[in-house]
């Protein structure tokens, strides 16, 4: 890491801390995360340089894949059965929240390219150049596709708030760390994870390893109230820098844009999330979060932060990804043939 590169991550988590802190003292909800997060965003918003190396952001998803795949308990296979019918509404619910955000993006202005790719919720990568191989704008879907994870992560968890009526539930800190040797496996579970071509690598290989210790009843990772506060810090400060070089005005009115779309596909998703919980019984903030047009990791973050069934909603969110990453190619044919017979 270069000097720029380690100025860049110490300021930003020092603002991280300090938001961090005001979100504590103000008794809102995921301070350690939210606060992070919403502090990096103004100051990198304002130009100033603050960045959080990749490296370290998959060490830190890392972590949380160990975190998220020991809430696997041998009993889980027992509610596997009740899941298809939840898939099929979750698939349903992606394609109708897509083309609704879509539409909405095409009114912006976009091209029906950049618009669709915008709006597909998941595998950002994978979208932004698929996108960009269909002749899209890169730029627009990437800084699309990163607003709506940032507006989702930061409107869930006060809606749930305000929904239960409190603050959600924290960890326990008096409750002892438990198979810490769990940590240095990622530097052999992160390689293998890109060498076997997973999806989020850094996340769903330790996520793997720790579900079968966990599912076997070997070990699971219990981390300290400390080291959640930690892990949340450093991937809330992630999430929040990842817009600097906007300008003010630019961001404004992607802003707007994206606040719109996000809303529409979230609104649609809670009719299909409604669907779940009327059907199978599942609670209404556990099918919403499964439903969530964010990214795996952040969602992820959230289901563990607020202790929102992790499993269930980690397990609808990679079948979301896998599916946007089977349907896309087929997209995106059908996509560059209007392009060319309009």
């Amino acid at each position: 890491m270069d000097l720029a590169a380690g100025q860049a991550l110490a300021r930003s988590l020092a603002f991280g801390a300090l938001g961090g802190l005001l979100f504590q003292v103000l008794g809102l909800p995921l301070p350690w995360m939210l606060g992070p997060l919403v502090a990096n965003l103004v100051v990198s918003a304002r130009g100033l340089d603050v960045r959080v190396p990749e490296g370290l952001r998959e060490a830190l998803l890392g972590v949380l894949g160990l975190v998220l795949g020991s809430q696997v308990t041998p009993e889980l296979a027992y509610r596997v059965v009740d899941w298809p019918l939840s898939m099929l509404l979750l698939l349903a619910g992606v394609a109708a929240s897509t083309a609704a955000a879509a539409a909405w993006y095409r009114r912006c202005g976009f091209d029906s390219v950049s618009a669709w790719f915008a709006s597909a919720p998941g595998a950002m990568t994978a979208m932004i150049l698929m996108g960009e191989k269909c002749g899209g704008d890169p730029q627009r879907i990437a800084i699309a596709q990163s607003l709506r994870i940032l507006l989702v992560v930061l409107w869930l968890p006060p809606l749930f708030w305000l929904w239960e009526g409190a603050p959600a539930a924290a960890p326990d800190a008096a409750a002892p760390a438990a198979h810490l040797w769990m940590l240095p496996a990622l530097l052999l579970l992160v390689p293998l994870g890109r060498r076997l071509r997973l999806p989020t690598p850094s996340l769903l290989a330790p996520l793997l390893f720790a579900a079968l210790l966990s599912g076997f009843d070997v070990a699971s990772l219990q981390l300290p109230d400390w080291g959640m506060n930690m892990m949340l810090w450093g991937l809330g400060s992630a999430i929040g820098s990842r817009f600097r070089g906007l300008s003010r005005g630019r961001f404004l009115r992607y802003l707007r844009e994206a606040a719109v779309a996000t809303m529409l596909a979230l609104a649609v998703l809670a009719l299909f999330a409604e669907l779940i919980h009327r059907l199978l019984g599942v609670p209404r903030d556990v099918a919403l979060l499964a439903l969530a047009p964010g990214g795996i990791g952040e969602m992820a973050i959230l289901a563990v932060a607020l202790d929102i069934d992790p499993v269930f909603v980690a397990f609808h969110h990679l079948l979301r990804m896998i599916a946007l990453m089977l349907v896309a190619p087929f997209l995106a044919r059908w996509l560059r043939r209007q392009s060319v017979s309009g």
